[in-house]
């Protein structure tokens, strides 16, 4: 699938703002799942206890309640694990260290207002850490770094617990020291800023938290302006920032709306239904949030001037919350007034929605190398042709890769071939549209529309191109039968890496089938797949 190919960075000239969103949508894309039936969870929950068929002081409420929220309160630590694997990282080290900012020893400080904590001399903010995403986000960036550095000075016979030893070592002190207050202080300043345009004009607050609040949330700093609802909800039993930003999470509604409506794509059609149960009767809107908006650039202009459009309208006409809730179809009565309330919401999620539906989710600039390749080099709409085999060696099933992209068939169906040999020809006739800076991976898109990519062994991104010499270059034209990279298997299976490599079509959704011609030993150049329209 195209969208797959970005968030896996693929494109190597692509700007560092699409490395930055491919990396934090890349992080989610392994627990879209978790968080979307997290999600239900919660809200046949919010259904139930709405109706009073449960009661929220029963104990079937708090473990339910336990089950749907716990993948939100340990986020550092999923995220942990999976921003680590992301950049080519353990992900389990990574997750070491978002569990340390949830573990007891850390949070008791918290609990126990303790006063002057230090860590070697240097003072300590403490801050809760739970359902954050920012902190964890820039550790697992820095400890990514970390390892890469490391692995480079360290021994291969000690690196299994000396690496792990010395990034959590250093990094989770970072992390408590830096990169958590940092968040922290920037919330501060973020809602003194919100609280002076409060002051001065509340169309103008609405306009720029309506427009801004998806945005916040991406980068966690929305729970430094949250206080700011308790404060003014304490104070005076009303609190008009609430409903402000209450036009971004229902704009975001209508994005997904829109997308589900528009998308012809099975899997992301899927996706996107997935996310607009929870976000509509619940809001929580991480599976839109992380799935549509951070995944497709065009989204984020739609919500973003969706939600300051409704945004301006609730702050025009002074709509307050009078509790706090997260924004829904199900908390609705708890705004003020609420007829007034819905016309600013429901601006928001119907603009999206049409704003999708005639403009698309996906923008020019977004598109990949491989539709641009496509209009440059004239590939035909897709025709149905056979693939022949990149390798020699053994097929097995996609199910047996331990990477779920692959295993999943999120990046597309196909096969994959344990090699015998080293070398990887070109399976088409054809132009490479992608080869990944590390060599790991390669696209060709074939003259009869097939989009193709050999993804070589599991992990091998961290061997950054070591034992691995491409003989191509991105958008050179190349034969079937034509040699695009050799591997050197006996020393990247040496280094502990599986060799199982997976050749799949990204367009799966253009085809009516993907057959697999043979099982068993193949030899390179022998017919693999067969592609039908």
């Amino acid at each position: 699938m195209q969208q797959t190919e970005r968030i896996e960075n693929s494109i190597k000239d692509e700007s560092i703002v699409n490395k930055i969103l491919g990396a934090i949508s890349g992080s989610f894309i392994p627990i879209l799942g978790v968080l979307a039936g997290s999600g239900l969870i919660s809200a046949l929950l919010s259904v139930l206890k709405t109706v009073g068929w449960i009661s929220p002081d029963s104990g079937t409420y708090a473990i339910l309640s336990a089950a749907g929220h716990a993948i939100f309160y340990f986020f550092p630590i999923f995220l942990g694990i999976t921003m680590a694997n992301k950049l080519g990282a353990n992900g389990f080290v990574g997750g070491a260290i978002g569990a340390a900012l949830l573990e007891p020893h850390y949070t008791g400080l918290i609990s126990g207002q303790a006063q002057d904590i230090t860590f070697l001399g240097i003072p300590v903010v403490l801050a809760t850490y739970s359902s954050t995403v920012f902190p964890i986000l820039m550790a697992a960036s820095i400890y990514a770094i970390l390892d890469k550095a490391l692995r480079k000075v360290i021994y291969k016979e000690l690196q299994m617990f000396i690496n792990p030893m010395l990034s959590i070592l250093v990094i989770v002190p970072l992390t408590i020291l830096i990169f958590g207050p940092f968040g922290t202080y920037v919330g501060e300043g973020l809602s003194t800023v919100i609280q002076l345009l409060s002051d001065k004009s509340g169309v103008l607050t609405g306009i720029v938290m309506g427009g801004a609040w998806s945005f916040l949330t991406i980068l966690g700093l929305h729970w430094a302006v949250i206080p700011l609802f308790l404060a003014n909800l304490a104070a005076t039993g009303a609190d008009p920032i609430s409903a402000m930003v209450a036009a971004a999470p229902f704009a975001q509604i209508g994005m997904g709306l829109g997308v589900f409506l528009k998308t012809t794509d099975r899997k992301l059609k899927t996706l996107a239904g997935s996310g607009l149960l929870p976000s509509a009767l619940a809001g929580t809107t991480e599976i839109i949030t992380y799935g549509l908006l951070v995944r497709y650039k065009r989204t984020m202009l739609i919500v973003g001037i969706s939600g300051a459009i409704g945004g301006g309208i609730n702050g025009a006409i002074g709509v307050t919350g009078t509790a706090f809730a997260l924004p829904s179809f199900l908390s609705i009565p708890v705004f003020a007034p609420t007829g007034l309330y819905i016309i600013g919401v429901f601006t928001s999620l119907l603009l999206a929605m049409i704003l999708i539906l005639v403009f698309g989710y996906e923008g020019k600039k977004d598109l990949s190398n491989i539709e641009s390749a496509n209009k440059e080099f004239g590939f035909a709409t897709v025709k149905a042709e056979t693939i022949v085999s990149p390798l020699s060696g053994k097929i097995v099933s996609l199910n047996e890769i331990a990477d779920p992209l692959f295993s999943k068939e999120m990046v597309g169906k196909g096969i994959a071939i344990e090699p015998t040999s080293g070398d990887i020809i070109s399976p088409v006739d054809g132009v490479v549209t992608t080869l990944f800076p590390s060599k790991h991976a390669i696209g060709i898109t074939s003259d009869d529309g097939a989009e193709i990519l050999i993804y070589i062994g599991n992990e091998t991104i961290k061997l950054n191109g070591e034992f691995i010499n491409a003989y191509v270059k991105e958008w050179e034209r190349v034969n079937k039968g034509d040699l695009l990279i050799h591997v050197d298997l006996e020393n990247i299976k040496a280094a502990g890496y599986d060799i199982k490599t997976p050749i799949v079509i990204t367009n799966t959704e253009k085809y009516g089938q993907i057959k697999p011609i043979k099982a068993g030993e193949i030899i390179a150049s022998q017919a693999l797949l067969h592609l039908t329209v």
